[in-house]
């Protein structure tokens, strides 16, 4: 991995590391952006509207997680790797199911790829800091603590 110039003072060697894990977070989130998008427009069912509505602002709030970290991968001299093509091809997430219409069935797809999503970042805040990188993981915590939010917005659709 070939990385540009910069003062940071932490080695080559753990900002490739690092560059790597980000870059793969990057892929997940696009992806998780792009599956709340699909559950936006295409939800159906007696709480449309409200349902609509949520997954926007999922999509929404996540994009700021997906420049938080495309700019730090560019901060740590790295090459963020942010096109949909290989979003696609690099994310770790489920596929989402492109047949699902019904509120319900998009609640319980969404929060699967949002929870999953938001472990990953929890093992990564864990990495980044025995890595020596308290502002990757103080990164990691900020997306942590919001996709846990957002996870508790999406799943109080489905609990009684």
């Amino acid at each position: 991995m070939e990385l540009h110039e910069t003062k940071i003072d932490l080695a080559e060697g753990k900002r490739e590391k690092l560059i790597t894990l980000l870059n793969q977070s990057l892929a997940d989130s696009i992806d998780l952006v792009y599956q709340a998008k699909q559950a936006h427009w295409n939800v159906k069912g007696p709480n449309f509207i409200a349902l609509h509505e949520l997954f926007d602002r999922v999509a929404t709030e996540l994009d700021v997680h997906v420049d938080d970290i495309a700019e730090r991968i560019t901060s740590l001299g790295g090459v963020a790797m942010g096109t949909v093509r290989i979003s696609a091809e690099k994310s770790s997430l489920a596929e989402y199911p492109h047949e699902i219409s019904d509120g319900t069935a998009h609640v319980d797809a969404l929060s699967t790829a949002l929870a999953d999503f938001g472990k990953k970042a929890r093992t990564n805040i864990d990495t980044t800091d025995e890595l020596g990188d308290k502002d990757t993981a103080d990164l990691y915590t900020n997306v942590s603590r919001n996709v846990d939010k957002l996870l508790w917005f999406v799943e109080a659709h489905n609990q009684a």
